[in-house]
């Protein structure tokens, strides 16, 4: 089977697949090093930031997902991947484990590998509820209503039972967490 094909249902459990390790806080380096040296291929996306304390401004690396790296195995393999310090599971539904499929994997490996500067951003998704934290409109919430180009969104925002949509920088959203009915 080739590198980065899902593992079907009924497969025999030897496939090799990208998977996602959760990991402890701030213990992902840890893991991919013991990982490493387990010999797995294991893939721990970083960025760059500065971060300033009272006597000095130093740039550090930092997981670009906080609490994940990434492993090529099969999952007779993941008993010794759950045996590594500060790996927490392998992510799946229930207890099977969700392979991921290769060319994501090869996206995040090709915009780390870039020049750009890359942080972490919320998952957004069109229909969701959204606060400005920054710009003219801190505080007003909406719900976000498509993706524009140029890191441009357009939100719609209900007053009166009207919209009015503007353009804003991607910058200035936060997700507003779903409030259970």
């Amino acid at each position: 089977m080739k590198r980065g094909s899902l593992m079907l249902a009924g497969g025999d459990g030897l496939s090799r697949n990208w998977f996602a390790v959760r990991t402890r806080t701030n213990h992902e380096k840890v893991a991919q090093a013991v990982l490493a040296a387990k010999k797995f291929d294991s893939f721990l996306p970083l960025y760059r930031e500065r971060r300033t304390w009272s006597d000095r401004i130093k740039e550090i690396e930092i997981p670009l997902f906080p609490g994940y790296l990434f492993c090529w195995s099969n999952v007779e393999e993941h008993r010794h991947i759950l045996n590594t310090p500060g790996v927490m599971n392998v992510v799946g539904s229930g207890r099977r484990p969700i392979a991921i499929p290769d060319t994501e994997i090869e996206n995040v490996k090709q915009f780390v590998a870039s020049e750009i500067d890359s942080k972490p951003y919320p998952f957004l998704e069109v229909g969701q509820r959204i606060r400005l934290v920054r710009g003219p409109l801190a505080g007003v919430e909406g719900i976000l209503k498509e993706f524009k180009t140029g890191y441009r969104l357009v939100v719609s925002v209900t007053l009166l039972q009207r919209s009015i949509a503007a353009e804003l920088d991607a910058s200035w959203i936060e997700v507003v967490p779903t409030r259970d009915r």
